[in-house]
């Protein structure tokens, strides 16, 4: 099996350090792809401190994954070597279920595999993400990238961040005539904003943060909400068809359902490490509104958003980083003090 290297937590207490395994041989569906670029998400984060109580040590994060092709399988044939791609979240799922006949990779009824710290279906051993110099996924799960190559660094967060938010937003039908919030102005909610705008909804974003404003309008927010100016929320009672909920922090949802239209719905995306306040169900009878949920989304889904994105010329806002400053880009982000998302350039793992 072929060498390969990375970096790794050895326990929820110590620090990512360089760590080499091995990726497997190539399967007749695999592709193997050469990291370039991997994007920093809050989940690796939780992970690797061991705070969803689920980590398998050592342990390599990263599900935000741009490289190219470097060999495949016999029986693969969407890709070549030399090709560009991405990898996301998923890198493998029974592709038999009703979710997966779907396209719904993500709610896969018998587990989908993470990019890391999941189970391989067919040797059940662990899986180590795009904190390295390589991987092996199969073609199913391989995502084509059509971004310019000046573009690919700040592609990475649109594999998990991007699609997060991207997925609601078409579920729920964002689009012109509508009027869609972002709560929360970071790594999800600014591709959020973005999508959004370029999808032709009146978009609101929300902050608490007043100095926040400008950045929100600068990222194609319509108007901008201080969540904690009881007047200004007023003013946007029963008003939205949307809400997308990106803050992972644990807070009062009534404050967002006592905005939507009849018929409106509040969408969580971020999983706060303390469970919401229990809602008030008078403000979900008394308008037929509901609080529903989303995850990430399966691979046609974040293929068309990628397509979409490269079309219409959108990236995520980043700060490139080396490998070796992942710890103080961990500290940073815990303070909130990225513009918005940190993205690891692989060339920096020597």
């Amino acid at each position: 099996m072929p060498a390969a290297r990375g970096y790794a937590a050895q326990s929820s207490e110590t620090p990512l350090a360089p760590f080499s395994f091995e990726r497997r041989d190539l399967r007749p569906n695999d592709v193997r792809i050469a990291i370039r670029y991997c994007g920093v998400c809050h989940s690796d984060l939780h992970q690797v401190r061991g705070e969803w109580g689920n980590t398998v040590y050592p342990c390599i994060p990263g599900h935000e994954i741009i490289g190219e092709v470097t060999e495949v399988g016999a029986q693969v044939t969407r890709f070549k070597a030399g090709d560009t791609v991405g990898v996301g979240c998923l890198v493998d799922s029974c592709q038999h279920c009703d979710a997966c006949d779907h396209d719904l990779e993500q709610y896969c009824e018998n587990g989908f595999v993470g990019t890391y710290n999941g189970e391989d279906k067919i040797t059940g051993e662990i899986t180590f993400g795009g904190y390295s110099d390589a991987i092996v996924v199969r073609e199913e799960f391989v995502l084509n990238i059509r971004h310019g190559a000046d573009q690919l660094a700040a592609t990475a967060p649109l594999l998990c961040a991007g699609i997060t938010t991207w997925s609601p937003l078409r579920h729920w039908g964002a689009g012109p005539g509508k009027k869609v919030g972002i709560v929360g102005i970071g790594g999800l909610g600014h591709m959020g904003i973005k999508l959004a705008h370029a999808l032709g909804a009146h978009v609101v974003a929300f902050t608490t943060s007043e100095s926040k404003r400008q950045d929100a309008l600068d990222l194609g927010a319509d108007e901008v909400v201080i969540s904690r100016d009881a007047e200004q929320m007023a003013a946007h009672a029963r008003s939205f068809d949307l809400i997308v909920n990106t803050v992972a922090a644990s807070h009062d949802l009534d404050a967002f359902t006592a905005l939507l239209k009849r018929d409106g719905t509040l969408t969580l995306v971020g999983v706060p490490e303390h469970a919401h306040p229990s809602p008030s169900v008078v403000n979900l009878i008394f308008g037929r509104r509901s609080i529903a949920g989303s995850l990430i989304g399966g691979i046609a889904e974040t293929q068309e958003m990628l397509d979409f994105c490269a079309e219409h010329g959108i990236t995520a806002d980043i700060e490139m980083i080396a490998m070796p400053e992942i710890e103080q880009a961990y500290a940073r982000m815990l303070k909130s003090d990225v513009k918005y998302r940190f993205v690891i350039d692989m060339a920096t793992l020597d």
